[in-house]
């Protein structure tokens, strides 16, 4: 038996994706449309997308979820747009956090299960086109060498969207609180208990906790933009990065 290649390609526009393509058994394409900048926005989060929908047709399709729940997860899926038009609508706070700690040399990203994919991205876009040293780390490791890391005034972006752990990560925040951590929290509408430990919160609407990363990811990717915007940094050419479809 042979195994197939499947292809995630974000837009099938420049012609090295073409030669890929062709060497692919199946492709799906993202259809992002043409992404200027360097930095990937709007393909991660198309790609999450669908990704999103390949999971839950081979989940179906193997009878691993129940049709209920296949219906479920789809209408969550249309009411993306919803919820992401939203986020877009209320930036004044995002980017007043990027001003008033934009200029601070070192930003840390703290997660736990799903939401620790998402502080990779987020710590990744902000030292990408804004040149601030940024990590993200599993907030499970956090006594693992991280909080010697966490000192007075240092920023520390704190994702609090997974239901299943959360309780854990509050412990999490309150051990960088501790510690004198300015802590920003992204959290679920609705979830009041997360301000007491925080010092600013921006919260994402509430979705299924599956697909929470397609939603939280976009208040980083906008830190990202305010804090490279406040520094005067080029946000669509950050220094020393290319097109990866474009080098070798």
């Amino acid at each position: 038996m042979t195994s197939g290649i499947l292809l995630i390609v974000i837009n099938p526009v420049p012609l090295t994706l073409f030669s890929i393509a062709r060497e692919a058994d199946q492709v799906i394409y993202t259809w992002a449309g043409p992404e200027i900048a360097v930095a990937s926005t709007k393909a991660y989060t198309t790609q999450l997308i669908v990704m999103a929908m390949l999971a839950i047709y081979i989940g179906s399709l193997k009878g691993k979820l129940p049709q209920a729940r296949v219906l479920e997860l789809c209408q969550e899926l249309r009411e993306l747009p919803n919820h992401i038009h939203e986020l877009l609508e209320d930036v004044e706070p995002i980017k007043t956090f990027a001003q008033q700690y934009g200029f601070n040399e070192d930003v840390f990203f703290l997660g736990r299960s799903l939401d620790y994919a998402v502080a990779l991205e987020g710590a990744l876009k902000l030292k990408e086109i804004s040149y601030i040293h940024a990590e993200a780390y599993a907030a499970g490791e956090l006594k693992h060498g991280t909080l010697a890391l966490i000192i007075e005034g240092v920023p520390v972006i704190a994702l609090a969207t997974q239901k299943d752990v959360y309780e854990k990560m509050l412990s999490n925040i309150k051990e960088v609180k501790a510690r004198d951590a300015v802590v920003i929290g992204i959290g679920l509408k609705g979830d009041n208990q997360i301000e007491k430990y925080v010092d600013h919160t921006i919260y994402i609407p509430a979705t299924d906790k599956f697909l929470t990363p397609i939603l939280s990811v976009i208040p980083l990717q906008l830190l990202a933009y305010y804090a490279a915007a406040t520094r005067g940094c080029d946000v669509d050419k950050p220094r020393n990065l290319a097109k990866s479809v474009t080098v070798e």
